[in-house]
Order: structure tokens, then C-alpha cells, then sequence
């Protein structure tokens, strides 16, 4: 089985993935520590807000802002 496999057969039963500073990456992701987020297209880096060094993907979410329901 190759690590990609297991990784996404571990992630579609709850288990939280994780990638490390200075791993390449391309994506959205969010410190583990504080939440921070980040998009890249390199290596992770430090947080730069509490510098942690574990990153979790971030689930892809367009057009999200929210909406207000109009006033009454």
C-alpha cells in the first residue's frame, strides 16, 4: 500500500492529517497550534503567529462568506 493510500484511508476515518514544516506543499492550511492560516505554493514555514511547526490541510471552502439575512 503506498503512503498516499494510507494517509487517505486514516483521513476518511477521522484521523486528523498532519504536515510538518518545511514540507513542500501547495494549498491552504492552518496551524495546528493557533489556527492561523497560510497558502502556498513551497515549503510550510514556521507559523508566524506562534510559531508551531504542524500544519493541517484546510478544508476548501468557496464563496463562503456569509450572509446576512436582510433587515426586517
Amino acid at each position: 500500500m503506498t503512503e498516499g493510500s494510507v494517509l487517505d484511508s486514516l483521513e476518511s476515518v477521522g484521523y486528523a492529517v498532519f504536515v510538518a514544516t518545511g514540507d513542500a506543499a501547495v494549498g491552504a492550511f492552518q496551524c495546528a497550534e493557533c489556527g492561523y492560516g497560510v497558502t502556498v505554493r513551497r515549503t510550510l514555514p514556521l507559523c508566524p503567529m506562534c510559531g508551531g511547526t504542524a500544519w493541517e490541510p484546510s478544508a476548501w471552502r468557496p464563496f463562503t462568506r456569509r450572509r446576512e439575512p436582510p433587515p426586517s
